[in-house]
């Protein structure tokens, strides 16, 4: 279950990343929208992995999610502005 978790969160970054990087609005939001069915799943199947651990592994757990969220938000944070279209960035 782990490893799948592990695998759908990857996914889920490259489609946000693949959605940064392109020009094509209706792309942009197809990329994020299944983006967002990944983020779904992960936290569905956190949801089960946490319900199975007991209280002192799943305080270890929370605090490791917490760390991982702070450096992909960190990482994330970089290009914040890169995915605005150009009507937006140029108002005048």
């Amino acid at each position: 279950m782990i490893q799948r978790c592990h695998k759908w969160r990857q996914k889920r970054k490259q489609y946000i990343d693949q959605a940064r990087q392109t020009a094509d609005e209706i792309e942009r939001e197809r990329l994020l929208q299944a983006a967002e069915h990944y983020g779904r799943m992960v936290n569905t199947e956190q949801g089960k992995i946490d319900s199975t651990r007991d209280p002192k592994e799943k305080a270890a757990a929370e605090k490791a999610a917490a760390e991982q969220a702070a450096a992909e938000s960190q990482e994330s944070g970089e290009d914040e502005d890169t995915g605005f279209p150009d009507f937006i960035t140029n108002l005048k």
